[in-house]
């Protein structure tokens, strides 16, 4: 039997954080007689300065688009501090990518894992989020994955792998939470989870772009539910 899942705005107070850098632990040395010494916390934050604006710049425009001196103004850091931190615009760009896709992850862990709703209700509420933030910039941001992807061909080529590999980390996570949907009488027992998970981000990331677009959420109401109709019962 079909089953109706209702388009309720489930709010997230992280759809409009972008990801911070995780900095990895540091083996604490004995402390030496006299003054302790000074902390370069500037150095510190300048670098998430840097990654959060760059996360925000690409899923806007791109990385073609993007110039390196445009966001350094933005930020108010000089050239030669950038440089400090990132040899180049690709590695800058690599550095980005990583993040958004860390925090992307967790963000769908977040919503598909969550036991308190049935498989499909969950989502259900990672949709309403993403409307929700994509509503808050007025369409202006869309999909970093997705950006990337258009301008693929003018891209250097280690981004291709990197692309994939996050498109199929969040295929997997998806198949699981059908899977989960067949335990909950959700989904046909004989359906092809995997397939299906393939099917959502395609489609998926089509929206995005439709949305940004019409500057509407109309492509993606129309795409889930669509979606939704579509299973095997």
């Amino acid at each position: 039997m079909a089953i109706a899942y209702p388009l309720v705005d489930i709010k997230d107070d992280r759809s409009n954080i972008l990801c911070m850098t995780i900095l990895p632990t540091q083996n604490v040395q004995p402390r030496r007689p006299g003054r302790p010494p000074k902390v370069d916390r500037d150095n510190l934050e300048t670098r998430e300065t840097l990654l959060r604006r760059g996360l925000e710049v690409l899923t806007e425009q791109g990385f073609s688009a993007t110039g390196i001196d445009y966001i350094l103004k933005e930020v108010g850091v000089p050239k030669g501090s950038f440089y400090h931190y990132f040899p180049s615009k690709e590695a800058f760009g690599r550095a980005v990518l990583d993040e958004y896709c860390r925090y992307f992850a967790e963000r769908l862990d977040r919503f598909l894992l969550d036991e308190r709703l049935s498989p499909l209700e969950r989502l259900v509420g990672f949709v309403q989020s993403a409307k929700a933030g994509m509503a808050r910039h007025d369409y202006r941001r869309g999909c970093m994955v997705g950006n990337l992807g258009q301008e693929i061909s003018v891209l250097p080529e280690v981004f291709r792998g990197v692309l994939e590999q996050t498109l199929l980390d969040w295929q997997a996570r998806l198949a699981v939470c059908l899977e989960a949907a067949k335990d909950h009488r959700e989904l046909a027992r004989d359906a092809n989870c995997n397939e299906l998970a393939a099917f959502f981000w395609i489609g998926w990331e089509g929206a995005v772009l439709r949305a940004r677009l019409v500057k509407s959420d109309t492509p993606l109401n129309t795409f889930i539910a669509g979606f939704l109709r579509g299973l095997p019962q």
